[in-house]
């Protein structure tokens, strides 16, 4: 079902999927998840869509999941799916970002498979601090990326780093002006968009066949964490 809270547009074989609750710095709900996640699926069998971007509007792009309310298990399921749905989808997923890039929205971004960020991006993982576990996958992809000792010292201390550290690290491919991410997002979108699709679904494919191999997994672990961590007779 379409929502205001997730914004389509299409052209020339991208499809550009803009988190859109601004006033909330796209702050994960239900139903934005939910509607990012009918719009990759529904993208997947699609065969004018060649490569998918994933931005925010407003000021930040993601500043994880909105917890005005306690998380519940749906809240777990559907971010979960959307992180399966961006890992398992046939075309590359380039990921935009800019301001706050937190949590289960840090989490989705590496999920992608490119990775832009503005130069005013900020990355935190509160998720400890909030007496919750993280999702997406991270505990594989991140300590792929930055090695064991790094990826533990961002979950558990909870510290924020800019873009400059993100880009040293190889958490994203290029750090960019602010004013030029979408147009250097975008222009990379385009260039991937012209290859063959099955040229670039088959590199996706069989990188993340030898490079996420325990991607599966990880999701599955997570998700049995995070519902163990929010058990109240959790310690007695």
């Amino acid at each position: 079902m379409p929502s205001s809270k997730l914004l389509l547009e299409s052209e020339a074989g991208v499809l550009t999927l803009a988190l859109n609750r601004p006033d909330k710095l796209n702050a994960i709900d239900n139903a934005l998840a939910e509607a990012l996640l009918d719009a990759l699926n529904a993208a997947a069998t699609d065969p004018s869509v060649r490569t998918i971007r994933l931005r925010g509007n407003g000021r930040a792009f993601c500043a994880g999941r909105d917890v005005g309310a306690a998380p519940t298990d749906r809240d777990l399921e559907l971010v979960q799916a959307v992180s399966r749905a961006i890992v398992a989808h046939p075309r590359p997923v380039i990921a935009a970002v800019h301001g706050w890039t937190v949590g289960a929205g840090f989490e989705w971004m590496m999920n992608a498979d490119i990775v832009y960020a503005a130069a005013d991006t900020r990355f935190k993982l509160p998720e400890a601090s909030l007496g919750v576990f993280v999702t997406g996958g991270l505990v594989t992809t991140l300590p792929s990326a930055i090695g064991p000792m790094r990826a533990k010292a961002l979950m558990l201390l909870g510290e924020t780093f800019d873009a400059a550290q993100a880009l040293d690290w190889g958490l994203v491919y290029r750090c960019v002006p602010a004013d030029e991410l979408d147009a250097v997002s975008l222009a990379a979108a385009r260039q991937i968009a012209d290859l063959k699709p099955e040229v670039a679904t088959q590199f996706k494919r069989v990188l993340n066949q030898f490079g996420l191999e325990q991607f599966d997994r990880a999701v599955e672990e997570e998700s049995r964490v995070q519902r163990l961590l929010g058990r109240d007779d959790l310690g007695r």
